[in-house]
Formats: structure tokens, sequence, C-alpha cells
């Protein structure tokens, strides 16, 4: 019998808790009774996005929610600024090509945090730009960007400010309103501590303004009819009901703890990795790191694939590696939804078997220790 642990970037541990709500009775979804946990979910919802406005909810992955932003604001042949720094960030310039949507550039070196004078210098640079898309948590990278600055950008101007969350939003601050973030959009398997399938975003005014005139393509991600059926807490089309059930359970969790605790619940456990890493010798990938997940370098000499795959295989303990051009460079420990303090010396121990057999040289238990007189103070 081998115990699992799950400490990758998603799907992340799902309280059992949530898999018992996902585990009631179908129930139809036209209904006043289904209305009513609809109601609870959006409301609840408004409270993690930190936001007024609505959050729609889409049977998906946190990428439909992803093309539902392209697909509502824009129309074939407007400028955008789309910020490239990791595997995610780029995915917002591909979702822009599908739809004949030109963006300018602006590309990052993985592992460093985009500047805000960037952003500004392009939006000078291309008049018209009518959304700048970025990314909060760039999840293959570990590094968290400055949105808050980042909307200090685009007030001034015509541009809405598009920002995929989806491994931040419900681990680290991203308070939409009081930053003025038009659209956030996020995934269910993250911090919010549910299986994957559901996908949100979160729609302002000023995004719904610009949604008027869009002319891509739009059909199931349509936010107009979406819309209307949130204000009857309702949905346009069939939702995934018993992942609705799930939600309502994740929700109340997250938000029983409150918000401010769920953040500094993150924050100890990232910092109680990478203090784990620092004594074990080890670098940080991200210049500006997240408390969700935490990306590391391979040490010289060690197969970052191999210790990856032993990790999980042998040690029943599952990270992330690297992804693109920094595969087998990197592994990402990720510490974000139901994670507690005792899931950090485990991963650590884990890590220190490994890079053992794997002929790494460092004092035996130093990580372990340092993770864990970080998690006492």
């Amino acid at each position: 019998m081998k115990k699992r642990y799950i400490l990758s970037p998603g799907p992340t541990s799902v309280p059992s808790e949530v898999l018992l709500a996902q585990a009631a009775p179908v129930m139809h979804h036209r209904t006043p009774q289904f209305a009513e946990i609809a109601k609870e979910c959006f409301e609840g919802l408004k409270k993690v996005f930190l936001t007024e406005s609505p959050v729609l909810i889409f049977a998906s992955s946190g990428t439909g929610a992803m093309e539902s932003a392209v697909v509502n604001l824009l129309s074939p042949g407007d400028k955008t600024i789309v910020i490239r720094s990791g595997k995610f960030g780029e995915r917002w310039g591909e979702l822009c090509e599908a739809y004949g949507v030109g963006f300018t550039p602006i590309d990052v070196e993985w592992g460093k945090a985009v500047k805000p004078a960037d952003v500004a210098a392009a939006l000078k640079k291309t008049p018209g730009a009518k959304a700048v898309f970025a990314t909060h948590c760039e999840t293959s990278t570990g590094v968290l960007h400055p949105v808050k600055e980042l909307a200090a950008v685009t007030a001034g101007t015509d541009a809405v400010l598009v920002v995929d969350a989806v491994s931040s939003l419900g681990g680290v601050p991203l308070r939409t309103d009081e930053w003025g973030v038009d659209v956030v959009v996020t995934g269910s398997q993250k911090a919010i501590m549910l299986p994957p399938g559901l996908a949100f975003a979160s729609i302002s005014e000023k995004a719904k303004k610009l949604s008027e005139s869009a002319k891509c393509p739009r059909y199931y991600f349509d936010w107009r009819p979406a819309l209307k059926s949130y204000a009857k807490n309702d949905f346009a089309w069939t939702p995934a009901v018993n992942m609705m059930f799930g939600l309502r359970e994740s929700l109340k969790m997250l938000l029983e703890e409150g918000m401010e605790n769920v953040f500094a619940r993150h924050a100890r456990l990232a910092t109680a990795v990478r203090a784990a890493v620092a004594a074990l010798g080890l670098e940080l990938f991200a210049e500006a790191p997240a408390d969700v997940v935490t990306a590391v370098k391979v040490p010289e000499g060690i197969d970052g694939g191999a210790l990856v795959k032993k990790l999980r295989d042998e040690q029943g303990i599952t990270i992330a590696g690297g992804q693109g051009h920094v595969k087998g460079k990197i592994f990402r420990i990720a510490t974000m939804g139901f994670a507690d303090t005792y899931d950090v010396p485990v991963v650590i121990a884990g890590l220190e078997v490994v890079l053992s057999q794997l002929g790494y040289s460092f004092k035996v238990g130093s990580g372990v220790g340092a993770a864990v007189k970080t998690l006492a103070k």
C-alpha cells in the first residue's frame, strides 16, 4: 500500500466534504431548488473574486473561460496587447490568432515578471488597442506578475485588462474591483479545491460594454445569454449539476476560513517551501515567486525528468516538471487549495530521498528542518 500525495499546480487535492457533496443524487437544473444552489455559488464566487460584478460559470476547463474573454470582447482585426512570459501567457496569443485578432506581444524572459512600463509603452505604440491580456501567476514559471500595477496602466485607457488567474485566484490576493481588473478567469481544479471541469469569468461594466460590439463568432461561450440567465440564477445551457454541489461546499469552506486567512495560509506554506529549497542549496527559478507554486532549478548533473518521475512513482508524491524550453530544467511544487502545514514536510522529505538517490550532495534533513522551523514560527 502506498499513500498518494498530490502537490502539483493542478489538479490539486479535493476535500472529502466536496467529494461527498458531489456524490449527492442528480437534481434537475431547471427547478427552484437548483436555482437556490446556483445563487449561493454566484454570490460565493463574488466574495472569492473580491468583486461585485457577475461571475459566470462554464462547464469547461480554465481555457474555456480564456476563450470566452477573447470572443466576447473582440472582433477579427482588432488590436490587443499580449504579455507572453510563459506557457500560459503564450496561450492568450494563440487564442487571439485562432480568431483573427491582432496583437502586439510583450515577450518576457521565463522566470521574470513583466514591467508595467513596458505595457504602457506597448499601449502607446498600439493606438486603439482594445485589450491587454495578462497572467497573474504564470504556472509554468512560478512567477507572480504585478496585476495591480498593470490595472493602473490600463485604467486611463479604453483597453480592458483581462487576467488569467487560473492558478492564483483563491490562493493569493487578486482584488478585482479595488484594483480595477476588468475580466478575471480561473478554473476549478486549483485553489478553488474542486476536480477539473468548471471555469469562471468575472466581467466588469467596462468589459460588458465592449462585448456589445464584438464580432468574433461565439455560441456556447457567449456572455449575452449567460448574463441574462445569471440574473435569474440560471444557466443558458445545462450546467455541471453535481460539480455545482461541490462548488457550493468548497466556497463555503473558503469563506468560513476567510479569504485573508486563506491568503496567509498559502503564503506561510510557500515560505516554508522556499526555506527548504534554500537549505538544500537549490535555487528558485522565479524572480518574483508566487505563493501557490514554487519553481526550482534542477541542480547541475541531475536528471529533472527522473526526479519528478521517481518522486511520483516510488515515493507517491506528485509534483510537476518544467514545460516548453525549461522541461527537465525546473520542477514545481504547489501548495495551493486544500494544502496545509504537514504537506510541506512530506513533499520536502520525499524530495530529499530522491535527490539523494540521484547523487545530489547535501546534508540530509536540512530541507525538512528548515521547513519545520519556518512553519513553527
